[in-house]
């Protein structure tokens, strides 16, 4: 009956979106529904909301967004966006790297805010030649590659301190599997990009890659103090917004309409909407009751957590699933190594590609003014690719090692 339930809510959520209302709706209905078929009383279901909307991981989530989005206002101001696109452009005179490239060093920030800064750039490369939706999907997905193998996202932290598999081993295991990543990218939807920028070649080299330092480095220090001192993401970006404040000279004149125009008021009430709906679905017990259901398939272990991995991350989330299922995991498949961990990752990073519960998916499809359908019919080509390659990869890897 789980399964059914669960096909249920997220027709539920699918449906509402093909309705075109906005996410924080469709996941409302989605609530509704949960609350609905697994008969939650409406006290203790408020009382989750609560939680959920009130939480300090929530409370953390909202500050990230709001002072990353801070950030970027304030790197507008001072046109670094367009100065890391020019500097790239002379560096390279392809429309193809910008494209592919600002997002991911954009998207080295461990934040959802992180999207919207890659934006301007994909929209300049892209120009006329790709869709809305095919810039939309450009943006989403470059920006997310380093989420799939650098331990300054709190989701590969976990897996590998659950696991114990080193962290070293894990990232240039993964790296393989980063560049196909980029390739399967590349040949689906950024080659539709012409690669030349009508612009000279540029005689000074030295000045772009000073120049593309300088637009930056808000970003690279950033990452910088998230690796060093562990520290959230809100704490990270409040010293940068104060040193960005000085070196670029700022007037209390210029920043104080930032303080206003730096709360996305819808986003944050998508966000905090997908946190209370984690919150009542992990009441109702159906994530620990997963793999109960996937292990009375006649199929193998490794094959189940891989479904597990995917469905549960669809439903719950990646950290969500890691936190749970990691441990199940390597107690039924104790030989599973870096192989194992390896599969898990590949597995619950492209299925986030396609979540309802994904944050930068509820905002870049705001931003575009596209659908979150479309968003996933993009996806749905190179995620399939994705699946077969990182599987073949990680039995290789098994075998080997």
């Amino acid at each position: 009956m789980d399964i059914i339930k669960l096909i249920l809510i997220f027709s539920c959520i699918v449906i509402v979106i093909k309705l075109k209302k906005p996410l924080y709706i469709s996941i409302s209905a989605g609530i509704l529904g949960t609350i609905f078929l697994y008969g939650i009383n409406p006290l203790q279901a408020i009382k989750l909301m609560k939680h959920g909307a009130f939480s300090l991981d929530t409370i953390n989530l909202v500050l990230a967004f709001y002072t990353i989005t801070f950030l970027q206002r304030m790197m507008e101001k001072r046109n670094h966006l367009l100065l890391a696109e020019k500097s790239l452009s002379n560096l390279f005179n392809n429309r193809r790297i910008n494209a592919m490239v600002a997002p991911f060093i954009i998207g080295l920030l461990p934040s959802a805010g992180a999207v919207l800064i890659a934006s301007p750039i994909v929209d300049n490369a892209g120009g006329d030649y790709i869709s809305k939706e095919e810039k939309t999907f450009i943006t989403s997905y470059f920006r997310h590659i380093s989420e799939a193998f650098l331990p300054t996202y709190s989701t590969i932290l976990l897996a590998l301190n659950l696991s114990g598999v080193d962290m070293t081993a894990f990232v240039i295991a993964m790296l393989p599997m980063v560049v196909v990543l980029f390739l399967l990218g590349y040949f689906m939807y950024v080659k539709k990009i012409p690669k030349d920028i009508e612009l000279k070649e540029s005689t000074n080299k030295g000045k772009d890659m000073k120049n593309l330092i300088i637009s930056l480095w808000p970003i690279v220090l950033t990452i910088a103090i998230i690796l060093v001192f562990k520290t959230p993401v809100h704490y990270a970006v409040v010293p940068i917004i104060i040193l960005s404040f000085l070196l670029n000279k700022f007037s209390f004149e210029e920043i104080k309409p930032i303080f206003e125009s730096a709360i996305e008021c819808k986003l944050i009430l998508t966000t905090i909407v997908i946190m209370m709906f984690k919150e009542i679905l992990t009441f109702t017990g159906v994530i620990q009751r997963l793999p109960g259901y996937f292990s009375s398939l006649p199929i193998p272990p490794v094959i189940i957590f891989m479904l597990l991995f995917f469905f549960g991350t669809l439903v719950a989330g990646g950290q969500g699933m890691i936190a749970i299922a990691v441990p199940l995991a390597y107690a039924t498949i104790p030989n599973g190594g870096l192989a194992l961990m390896i599969l898990i990752m590949c597995t619950t990073y492209i299925a986030m590609q396609i979540s309802p519960t994904h944050i930068c998916l509820a905002i870049v499809v705001e931003h575009y003014g596209t659908s979150f359908i479309d968003l996933i019919k993009k996806t749905i080509p190179i995620l399939l690719t994705f699946i077969v390659i990182s599987s073949i990869y990680s039995y290789l890897l098994y075998l080997v090692l």
